[in-house]
């Protein structure tokens, strides 16, 4: 659910803050570019949305309309909300044009995803703690960068028109960053109810749930295998005593720093757990490449200050690092269309020098 969502994932509004913020921020600020030279795995990159922070598009299982999250203004919201709209033939660089609201418009919210059949949409939201906006923990005494885990987060279905459909999740705890196996019968998400922020599967209809992962650590932003056999997904472990203690205190608060994360697979199960990526730093937003054989992610690892994030494909045994996005600031949350044709992401990209955080949308070149 990046919250840094997922992502997912989660308040990802809140680490762009400190990365837009930054003194340390590259000339590329200030460009005006919509496609980098150097990015060869995209054709015909245009966007979507124009103002506010955008993030976690999802497809879709038609490849013809994304979920999202946005916090734009001009859409008279306090925080992030859910919307949705057809990846072709809706122009939001027209003023007064606004894509349907999928959520209450109520809390706030994260990690919409289709469900089978493209006529619902599921969501994590607080709105069943409180009409408002949950505050922002912003920074820790000390400078540390911190994301709030809001206990007040279940998972809701809706139709494409706002009603509210189901209910998912109802366990005392965090419960969000949900998303759908290709084969339309499982859902993934990541929850407190055992004490640690953990995976967990469960039916469609939100039953049989499962706990899928068991390590000390913040295992989030799973998604699906295109076979549905497996997950992908980004994790903390704490390798000292002193982290873990750490860890788990700010766990306590309801709250989690997610600056040292890595990419891991494993079965849908739990087991043949794997870690890909040993980067350091913050790598996050995992998506399988269609083939089911390369993962591509956001990270920092290339930055010396950590407030420089792109995209990144590496085999799925953890080979072949390739750098795929060139943006001078943010570009995150990559998500392949489900025929393979297309890949939709955010990036600062674009932006007039302002901090908005827009969805991008490329033909996926192999």
């Amino acid at each position: 659910m990046i919250s840094l969502k997922r992502t997912g994932l989660l308040s990802f509004s809140l680490i762009l803050t400190v990365v837009l913020t930054s003194k340390a921020q590259p000339s590329t600020t200030l460009t005006n570019i919509v496609h980098y030279p150097q990015e060869i795995h995209f054709k015909n990159v245009r966007q979507l949305t124009f103002g506010g922070d955008n993030a976690e598009a999802y497809w879709s299982f038609d490849s013809k309309m994304v979920s999202f999250q946005s916090n734009n203004k001009q859409w008279a919201l306090n925080c992030d909300q859910i919307f949705y709209m057809p990846v072709e033939g809706m122009d939001l660089s027209v003023a007064g044009t606004k894509p349907p609201l999928i959520s209450t418009g109520l809390g706030r919210t994260t990690c919409s995803f289709f469900m089978p059949g493209n006529k619902t949409i599921l969501y994590g939201s607080t709105h069943l703690g409180g009409k408002e906006c949950p505050v922002d923990p912003g920074r820790a005494p000390g400078g540390k960068y911190l994301w709030p885990i809001y206990d007040s987060y279940d998972i809701f279905v809706a139709d494409l028109k706002g009603k509210f459909k189901k209910q998912l999740t109802d366990a005392p705890g965090y419960d969000a960053e949900a998303t759908v196996s290709p084969k339309g019968d499982k859902i993934v998400f990541t929850s407190t109810r055992q004490g640690d922020l953990d995976l967990y599967i469960m039916d469609i209809n939100g039953k049989n749930v499962k706990q899928i992962t068991n390590e000390v650590g913040y295992d989030g932003g799973a998604f699906f295998s295109p076979d549905g056999k497996k997950l992908v997904f980004r994790a903390s472990r704490p390798k000292t005593e002193e982290v873990r203690k750490e860890y788990l205190d700010y766990l306590k608060q309801g709250l989690v720093a997610p600056t040292d994360m890595e990419i891991f697979t494993c079965n849908v199960d739990g087991s043949d757990m794997k870690q890909l990526t040993k980067l350091g730093k913050a790598n996050w937003a995992p998506f399988y490449h269609p083939a089911g054989k390369k993962i591509i992610f956001s990270s920092n690892h290339k930055s010396s200050r950590g407030f420089q994030f792109n995209l990144y494909m590496i085999n799925e045994d953890g080979t072949g690092l390739e750098q795929i996005s060139y943006d001078g600031v943010f570009d995150s949350f990559p998500m392949f269309s489900p025929d393979g044709k297309k890949i939709i992401f955010s990036s600062n990209r674009n932006n007039n020098g302002t901090r908005d955080t827009n969805l991008f949308v490329a033909e996926w070149v192999d």
